[in-house]
C-alpha cells in the first residue's frame, strides 16, 4: 500500500499558499516567468476549487461559497461569454472555469454567445473537421472537447447537439488504435516518434463520452494502444507534474471497464505505474519544482492519483477518498 496522506497534506499547503485573501481568489503560479500573471487567475481559482474537491476539503460555508462564485464568474467576458487566459485556448479556459463552477452547482452569468453558432446544422461537424488532428491533436482536443463540455455546463447543449457530437466521434474513431481521428494517426507523426499526443487528445473526447454515458467506439483497440505505449516507453510517463499521467491512466482504466479486454495486463501495468509515480512524487522537492508550483499542473497529478486509487482499491491510502472531478462532470 502507498500512503499518500503526507504528500496530499503538502498539496493542501500549496493550495493555501496560492490564496490571495478573498474567497475564491487564487494565483496560478508560485514563481514569476514569461507570460505569468501572479495575481488572480482563472486557472488559479478553478484549480484551487478542483483540488479542494478532489481532496475532500471543498468549502461548505454558504457565504464563502458565494465569494468563490463571484471570483470565478468575474473572469467571464459578458460580450462573448468566454473566459480567457494566455496559456490556453479560450474554449479550454471557458470549459475549465464552468466545470469549476459546476462543483458549486452554479453556472456562468452570461450566455456563451461565441459558441452559439455551433448549434446550426452542420456547424459543429465543420468545426470538428477543421481541427488539426494530425499536426497538434493534444492541444486541438482542448477545443474539440471544450465545445461540448462548455455548452453542456452552461445549460446550452440540447439532445440534438449531443447526438451530433457523439455521432461524429463514433464515425471518426480510428478502429485500429481507438484514437481520434481516423486517417490522422498514421506515422510519420508531426512531433516525433510517439503517438502519445494522439492518446492525450483522445482522453479529452473520452471523458465527454463517459460523462454522457456513451460508449467508446473501439475500447479494445484503445486498451491495446495504452498498453503498447507503456510497454515501449513511448512517452516519459511518471516523470513530471502535469496531465500526461492522468491521460494514460484514465484511457486505460476506462477502456478496460468498457471492454474487459486484457484486464490482468492492464491492472499489472497500472500497479507498476503507480509504484513508479508515487515514488517520484514522494521524492520531489515540492518547494522547488515548477510543476508543483502551478496549481493547474498540480491538479493534473492529483487527478492521476484519484483514478489510480479508484482502479486499484486498497492500494493508495488517503485521509479521505480522492474524488475525481470527471466522475461528476466533464472537463479538466
Amino acid at each position: 500500500m502507498h500512503d499518500l496522506r503526507g504528500w496530499l497534506g503538502r498539496v493542501e499547503e500549496i493550495v493555501a499558499a496560492h490564496a490571495l485573501g478573498e474567497p475564491g481568489a487564487y494565483g496560478r503560479w508560485r514563481a514569476p516567468g514569461a507570460g505569468r500573471e501572479l495575481g488572480p487567475n482563472p486557472y488559479g481559482s478553478a484549480d484551487a476549487a478542483n483540488l479542494l474537491y478532489t481532496l475532500g476539503r471543498f468549502p461548505r460555508d454558504p457565504k464563502e461559497r458565494g465569494g468563490w462564485l463571484d471570483a470565478l464568474q468575474r473572469f467571464q467576458d459578458p460580450e462573448t461569454g468566454l473566459f480567457r487566459e494566455d496559456s490556453h485556448d479560450p474554449i479550454h479556459t471557458t470549459a475549465h472555469c464552468l466545470a469549476a463552477l459546476e462543483l458549486f452547482e452554479a453556472g456562468p452569468r452570461h450566455p456563451l454567445r461565441a459558441l452559439a453558432p455551433l448549434a446550426a446544422p452542420g456547424a459543429l461537424e465543420d468545426f470538428l473537421d477543421g481541427l488539426d488532428w494530425r499536426g497538434d491533436p493534444w492541444r486541438e482536443s482542448h477545443r474539440g472537447a471544450g465545445v461540448y463540455a462548455a455548452r453542456w455546463l452552461a445549460g446550452e447543449c440540447d439532445a440534438d447537439f449531443e447526438d451530433r457530437y457523439v455521432a461524429w466521434l463514433a464515425r471518426e474513431c480510428d478502429p485500429a488504435s481507438g484514437l481520434w481521428r481516423r486517417g490522422a494517426v498514421e506515422r510519420p507523426y508531426a512531433w516525433g516518434e510517439s503517438r502519445f499526443p494522439h492518446l492525450a487528445g483522445t482522453f479529452h473526447y473520452l471523458f465527454n463520452l463517459e460523462h454522457a454515458r456513451r460508449p467508446h467506439p473501439q475500447p479494445v483497440a484503445l486498451v491495446d494502444t495504452c498498453l503498447a505505449i507503456e510497454a515501449h516507453g513511448d512517452w516519459p510517463l511518471g516523470q513530471s507534474v502535469g496531465f500526461a499521467e492522468v491521460d494514460w491512466v484514465y484511457c486505460l482504466a476506462r477502456g478496460v471497464a468498457q471492454s474487459g479486454h486484457r484486464r490482468s495486463d492492464a491492472v499489472a501495468a497500472l500497479r507498476g505505474f503507480a509504484d513508479r509515480y508515487v515514488g517520484f512524487l514522494a521524492d520531489l522537492d515540492l518547494d522547488a519544482d515548477d510543476g508543483a508550483g502551478d496549481l493547474h499542473r498540480l491538479f493534473g497529478a492529483v487527478c492521476a492519483l484519484a483514478e489510480l486509487q479508484r482502479v486499484l482499491p486498497g492500494e493508495l491510502r488517503s485521509e479521505r477518498p480522492l474524488r475525481l472531478v470527471l466522475d461528476r462532470r466533464p472537463f479538466i
